[in-house]
């Protein structure tokens, strides 16, 4: 494939990222994908909480990947991660829905970069994740 999008790459990686089974599991939802640009939700229950009662690191961390993976496969060419990390900023409380947007904030040659923002139903930032993909093809 090309790294230019005919408008089906978006569909396809709909598709793709709204049957992957991990997120399925957990509850996050892709709720919309452009290239570039993607965006999932995670309404969290008790089963996302960890022994503080607040959202488990590993289901805002799984909420942010998932945007990034769908971000990066935008174009239609296979992206693979290289490197992630993610900054703790808040928690959210059980009955939440928390949202990541994933912009691809550089793209050249095999690589690109993504940030990632989690927020709360206020807007309220609970976490920044920042990722960068290869290309092979």
């Amino acid at each position: 494939m090309s790294n230019e999008s005919d408008g089906s790459d978006a569909a396809s990686i709909r598709e793709r990222a709204e049957s992957d089974p991990f997120c399925e599991t957990v509850g996050v939802e892709l709720v919309d994908v452009t290239e570039g640009r993607a965006e999932t939700t995670l309404t969290v229950g008790e089963r996302h909480l960890n022994f503080h009662g607040t959202p488990h690191g590993g289901a805002v961390y799984t909420l942010a990947d998932a945007a990034f993976a769908a971000a990066s496969n935008s174009h239609g060419d296979a992206a693979f991660a290289l490197e992630t990390n993610v900054s703790y900023l808040a928690a959210a409380d059980a009955g939440d829905t928390i949202r990541a947007v994933a912009e691809e904030t550089h793209r050249g040659g095999r690589t690109a970069e993504y940030q990632v923002v989690v927020s709360d139903g206020d807007g309220g930032r609970i976490a920044t994740f920042r990722g960068r993909v290869y290309r092979p093809g």
